[in-house]
């Protein structure tokens, strides 16, 4: 970049240390303006994720002012509202972060075609994986498709180099910044605070714990696991900043990183992942009730781990990962419902929503996406009885249980008829067809 004034428009990169784009426009020129474009389209999907965004940007603008500059906010469709920004503020180009999603590359194309026709130049920036998507190539194929090559490629890429804050941001004289929304209430009372200086405090706090990760990302009574996916998916932490505080590349932590750059990947080359079964052949003989869903969805299905994770993603729109993968699995795997619902409804919730690695993450479960293993299950008692072993999650987030003693509280329906009835807790969900080896 050369020149006087660059435009950069902030997308899933809300920080201002390690973000490319940033500080290559605060490098090469001398004004530059830091733009977050209100999409209309966007802002209605989620109040969770939508309070989360608010707060971010709000964190984003101080920081952002801390360094003599501000963050520009508009609202509209982001090309229109970055190209006319630009022409008035006589930039000779936008800088974007690259992203993969089918909206994304629209909106990138679109910008792109404006720039050309307006004769700015549009360039695009790392930041949101540690890897680029495309990055890696299998021999014979666009992208991988199974996660253990891609991760032994991966482990053998130099990453890029991590930057600074920028020391300066100045946006040209007369700029008017914009007026920030307040932050909407949100659907989960108990849902984390977003924003950077949150992203690198939690991360700083949870790192202590990193050398027992391997222990104790299982746990779900236990809650130790970082918690920082939200801050990931909205780009409040860089992915790398995250990898190289971690430090070891072939810890199971990092691996988690990975897994999100290998969905990344698979989007890149695969961007319908969200509506279409990605394994050919996927056997899709999914049935229809939505009686079960909207049982499953809030959480009274009666298999207590199941739903003790629903209420857990209601209440702090967050959910354990084991309790995802158990959620899930039941209700693909022992309803016999369709993962997209069901992928809806974890993005109706998740802070950490987003369409690459749900998408990817759900059919994994569901058996149509990246498993090599597409018919695996999970009991949902034996994962409960190993994965919450005297019962304190299920009793946490099931209260109906929380007088039920040690592991029966995974199982209330073998209790006395009397001491059922009294627990308010619904009897399992019935299923046409269904062997249910755990209810035996």
């Amino acid at each position: 970049m050369t020149g006087r004034t660059a435009v950069v428009l902030l997308t899933r990169d809300l920080r201002v240390h390690d973000h490319p784009a940033l500080a290559a426009a605060c490098s090469a020129f001398e004004r530059v303006v830091p733009l977050y474009v209100l999409d209309p389209a966007l802002q209605k999907l989620s109040a969770n994720r939508t309070r989360f965004l608010h707060q971010s940007l709000a964190d984003l603008r101080e920081a952002l002012r801390a360094l003599g500059g501000d963050l520009v906010v508009r609202r509209g469709d982001p090309v229109t509202e970055t190209v006319e920004l630009a022409r008035k503020v006589g930039a000779e180009g936008v800088g974007l972060s690259a992203d993969v999603s089918r909206y994304a590359r629209r909106r990138e194309r679109r910008l792109r075609a404006e720039c050309d026709r307006h004769r700015m130049f549009l360039r695009l920036f790392p930041g949101l994986t540690i890897v680029e998507p495309g990055a890696l190539r299998p021999s014979g194929g666009d992208h991988y498709r199974v996660f253990s090559p891609y991760f032994r490629a991966w482990q053998g890429v130099r990453p890029r180099d991590e930057l600074a804050a920028p020391k300066r941001v100045r946006l040209p004289d007369g700029v008017d910044p914009g007026r920030l929304p307040d932050p909407p209430k949100g659907d989960s009372p108990a849902a984390a605070a977003g924003g950077e200086s949150v992203a690198r405090r939690r991360l700083t706090a949870w790192l202590p714990t990193l050398d027992r990760y391997d222990d104790i990302h299982d746990d779900m009574a236990g809650d130790e696991t970082s918690r920082l996916s939200p801050y990931l998916r909205f780009g409040c932490v860089s992915p790398l900043t995250v990898a190289n505080r971690a430090g070891d590349r072939d810890g199971p932590f990092v691996r988690q990183l990975c897994w999100r750059d290998f969905y990344h990947q698979v989007v890149a080359g695969f961007p319908d992942l969200s509506i279409t079964a990605y394994r050919r052949g996927a056997r899709e003989d999914w049935r229809y009730d939505e009686h079960a869903l909207d049982a499953w969805a809030e959480g009274r299905t009666g298999m207590p781990i199941v739903d003790a994770g629903m209420r857990q993603m209601r209440a702090e729109g967050w959910m354990h990962n084991r309790a995802r993968l158990i959620t899930a699995g039941y209700l693909t795997k022992h309803l016999g419902l369709d993962w997209r619902p069901g992928l809806e409804v974890f993005f109706r919730w998740l802070l950490d929503g987003d369409r690459v690695n749900n998408s990817g993450n759900w059919q994994w479960v569901a058996g149509t996406g990246n498993d090599t293993r597409p018919y695996r299950g999970f009991n949902p008692v034996r994962q409960a009885e190993r994965y919450d072993p005297d019962g304190a999650y299920v009793r946490r987030w099931v209260p109906e249980l929380e007088s039920v003693a040690g592991k029966a509280v995974h199982q209330p329906w073998r209790l006395p008829d009397g001491v059922r009835r009294t627990l308010g807790y619904p009897p399992p969900l019935e299923v046409p067809g269904a062997d249910p080896v755990w209810l035996r």
